[in-house]
């Protein structure tokens, strides 16, 4: 039939055009890829008639398969955005980390330095430990003077000191006595024949470089009871009552001091400042409780006394100087050995009254890596912080973890932290599925008393969801 030769013509056509493809495909998989051996030695034989062995051709391996499939990353679904969203939070900060793997958890805003309130005590301790040692002693000396029946009481950092007498504990339990340090003096002095009675005594608070109290600070925190000038010779904390932890400050803390101490030898001597004369005779000294006990009494409660005290010493002893000027260097500096990054830190206290102070939240988290590890002596920081729910501390108050959030009881080891224009919580959390937290909330900005109880909330969040925390 006349319609089929058009038939026929295509077809021959499209053979011819797949005969040439196919070609085309061998030459250009001949130019990206090795000869065949076998096509090779086939093709010479046919053009030349001749015959050849042509070997077996060697099965194509398979495609290595992994003995084990990879875990794929887990899908973490538990969220406390809402949490996050409580307007008690006011400027909220956080990070969450699971401390077995260092995996960041929850951020936000982890990486921006803020006020960090009373939470900056645990960088202090963390300073003191690397710089002092868990068992260094600030300690207190009486010297000969420099004129007959003159003696010098020498302060030497320690602001523990108690004018409460031996056998009477003071706010800081096993603190050295004043009377213990007089009846030494005395029992030297007397073991001299030649030596008149004592009549002047000289305090040197030099140890110390002033001013005693922060630029930054509220004045209010004197009268409240919070905080003395600090002063390398003190007695109490300068409490007006000993026996409390909260109590009125003084504004010369050196002058208590010393009126303690001319009583305790017995009164009818004259009290002057000055400073000590080189080489001179010690009669007495008294030790406060090793920085290992100094750093679990001020971490308990958060007193601000004793973290003044750590920081002031660290100053010292790593050479920096003896001032609040002092602290940015020899804190960071002391930080930097722990092996985490410090860009952003500012120091201008120890204890956290400065709105000035600025930490990520993103250091706290690691450092709590370190300290729930119990790297090096930070095991002590450990032992100090308040537990939720526990018998003693600033979580055991009536006003935290309460209510639904009691779930975490014993389970949340964090510093509490309050100023007028933030609070804070950092720790290590012992999660419900077992995982090991640790955690940094701030509350910032235009706070109420309430935002304790925010916080404690979203605690108890990362509590319940534990590895499966999701960051959404």
């Amino acid at each position: 039939m006349e319609e089929s030769k058009p038939r026929k013509r295509l077809a021959a056509v499209l053979v011819t055009v797949a005969v040439l493809l196919g070609a085309g495909a061998v030459l250009i998989g001949a130019s990206t890829r090795a000869p065949d051996a076998a096509a090779t030695a086939s093709i010479a034989a046919a053009n030349t008639g001749a015959s050849v062995n042509v070997p077996a051709a060697e099965p194509v391996s398979e495609r290595p398969v992994p003995s084990t499939a990879s875990d794929a990353r887990n899908l973490r679904t538990c969220s406390v955005s809402a949490l996050a969203a409580d307007p008690r939070l006011a400027d909220f900060q956080a990070q969450v980390v699971n401390a077995s793997t260092g995996e960041v958890l929850f951020d936000r805003g982890g990486d921006t330095s803020s006020r960090t309130a009373s939470v900056l005590k645990v960088l202090t301790s963390a300073a003191a430990l690397e710089v002092l040692g868990p068992d260094y002693r600030a300690t207190t000396t009486v010297v000969t003077g420099s004129t007959p029946g003159s003696v010098v009481l020498v302060g030497g950092g320690d602001l523990t000191l108690t004018r409460l007498p031996t056998g009477t504990e003071s706010v800081y339990p096993g603190a050295a006595h004043v009377d213990e340090l007089a009846r030494q003096t005395l029992a030297a002095w007397r073991a001299n024949p030649a030596n008149p009675p004592i009549t002047s005594l000289v305090l040197d608070a030099s140890f110390f470089g002033g001013p005693g109290w922060e630029p930054s600070w509220d004045e209010l925190e004197r009268n409240a009871g919070s905080m003395p000038d600090v002063t390398a010779l003190q007695v109490d904390g300068d409490r007006d009552d000993p026996s409390r932890q909260s109590s009125s400050r003084s504004a010369d803390p050196v002058g208590r001091a010393g009126a303690a101490f001319a009583a305790a030898l017995g009164g009818g001597v004259s009290v002057s400042v000055g400073t000590a004369p080189a080489g001179a005779e010690q009669l007495a000294a008294a030790r406060s409780q090793p920085v290992s006990v100094l750093i679990g009494q001020s971490l308990i409660v958060s007193d601000n006394t004793l973290a003044e005290m750590l920081a002031r010493l660290v100053a010292v002893e790593s050479g920096a100087g003896n001032t609040y000027g002092a602290l940015q260097e020899s804190v960071v500096a002391a930080l930097d050995a722990y092996g985490i990054d410090t860009t952003g830190i500012i120091i201008r206290d120890g204890s956290g009254l400065s709105d000035d102070n600025a930490v990520p939240p993103s250091y706290l988290t690691r450092l709590f890596v370190k300290i729930n590890a119990r790297d090096g002596d930070l095991g002590v920081i450990f032992d100090g912080l308040p537990i939720a729910g526990g018998p003693t501390g600033s979580l055991s108050y009536s006003d935290r973890f309460t209510g639904d959030n009691a779930v975490a009881d014993g389970a949340v080891f964090a510093k509490t932290g309050w100023i007028d224009t933030g609070y804070t919580l950092s720790g290590i959390i012992r999660a419900a599925d077992g995982t090991p937290l640790t955690f940094a909330v701030y509350a910032l900005g235009d706070v109420s008393d309430n935002a304790k109880q925010a916080l404690d909330t979203i605690t108890a969040g990362f509590f319940r969801c534990g590895d499966n925390l999701s960051n959404s």
